[in-house]
């Protein structure tokens, strides 16, 4: 089940989300000169399952659901983390672009944020009646992206990885495993029927 429109979803074990604003793959370009061809208003070819099962996450998306579900993204500055239950084999991945923003109570989670998307991996484990703890995490991602030559830095991606060890450990999941920094891209997959997470670095070998 797809949640593109941010209503409540019907089925607690599958929990995928877009953000507002988000350009879906496929979908039109914005015109020139100000105005937007209107995005069809339907799940994202991004978010659908490829025959091999596999579902790929871009930025500001967030998957939650059981096996046979494969999840994969890739992370520049952004971070990435994933989260499994060993028992009931039950998973999630989510792919934030910034660490967190004001919101206003009326606003909606958006997964952009990183505080906002393990928020809303923390609802999804609580309609299932799991606890934080009893799930394992890895977090990934982080990278300076940004040319030496650049005079300022935003630092992005320190922030990014600050705010993810704040949040995994303020929700009690168990952290496996990590590969954070540095200035290279990385892809992330999770196998949700057996817990595996495989990370690439770009140009590298998988771990």
């Amino acid at each position: 089940m797809f949640a593109n429109d941010r209503k409540p979803l019907n089925r607690p074990f599958l929990a995928v989300a877009t953000p507002p604003g988000v350009r879906a793959p496929g979908a039109a370009a914005p015109v020139r000169g100000g105005a937007r061809a209107p995005i069809p208003a339907r799940p994202t070819p991004a978010l659908a399952p490829a025959p091999t099962g596999e579902i790929l996450l871009v930025q500001g998306q967030w998957h939650f659901g059981p096996a046979p579900a494969k999840l994969r993204t890739l992370l520049g500055s952004c971070v990435g983390v994933t989260l499994w239950h060993p028992g009931r084999r039950i998973g999630g991945m989510c792919h934030y672009l910034l660490p967190t923003r004001r919101r206003a109570p009326s606003q909606a989670l958006d997964a952009r944020y990183g505080d906002e998307a393990l928020a809303l991996l923390a609802q999804a484990i609580a309609r299932i009646g799991a606890q934080p703890s009893e799930f394992v995490a890895h977090l990934y991602g982080g990278a300076d992206t940004m040319p030496d030559q650049v005079g300022v830095k935003t630092n992005i991606g320190e922030r990014n990885i600050e705010h993810g060890f704040q949040a995994i450990d303020a929700l009690g999941l168990q952290l496996e495993g990590v590969d954070v920094g540095e200035n290279m891209p990385r892809t992330v997959a999770l196998d949700i029927a057996t817990g595996v997470v495989t990370m690439r670095r770009c140009g590298g070998p998988s771990t």
